[in-house]
């Protein structure tokens, strides 16, 4: 029975490597945020909005709980789920704990040529999102890492290096199994 967190912050590519992950170890993948999204049948943001962001964090970590009783999966979670209640820690009994970590810079590129939605760095530029990132990640870079591994990110932009990425995370996946 296998049990992979893959946390970081947003756009650090949790979703992306999550998935490719589980296809190499032939694991079922889930996604915290689309999990809750079809529990409630609300978009995160619209849960947001109605229940305000405490409301969101206990949803969200009543829902980890659940997703952290699945057997052999690879999990990514919110990039704020591990800095809430006693997140990190449920993470980290259940299962191996991955944090994706990446320089505010690479991070900032990729949020900007992200399709996805976020409505907290909506209309920044990157000359904004840059220092917007430095800050918040500097306040929750203490619960990143306490992942069991801290697994440095430059650029992902190619499948090439995503797939290098994926390859050396199952490498030190190989290696904490081997000891």
């Amino acid at each position: 029975m296998e049990r992979i967190f893959i946390i970081g912050y947003m756009g650090s590519g949790k979703t992306t490597v999550g998935k490719r992950l589980a296809g190499s170890l032939s694991l079922s993948f889930v996604d915290l945020d689309a999990y809750i999204e079809n529990k409630y049948r609300k978009t995160i943001p619209a849960l947001f909005e109605e229940k305000g962001e405490d409301g969101f964090r206990k949803i969200e970590g009543q829902s980890l709980r659940e997703v952290a009783e699945f057997e052999d999966v690879v999990i990514s979670t919110g990039g704020g789920t591990p800095c809430f209640f006693d997140n990190m820690e449920v993470m980290n009994r259940a299962g191996l704990t991955i944090y994706l970590e990446a320089h505010p810079e690479d991070l900032a590129d990729h949020l900007l040529a992200s399709k996805t939605v976020r409505p907290l760095i909506a209309g920044k530029s990157r000359e904004e999102l840059i220092p917007f990132i430095s800050e918040h990640l500097a306040r929750r870079e203490s619960h990143y890492r306490k992942a069991k591994i801290i697994y440095p990110i430059d650029r992902m932009n190619t499948k090439d290096e995503i797939h290098l990425t994926v390859c050396g995370i199952e490498e030190l996946i190989k290696r904490r199994n081997a000891e």
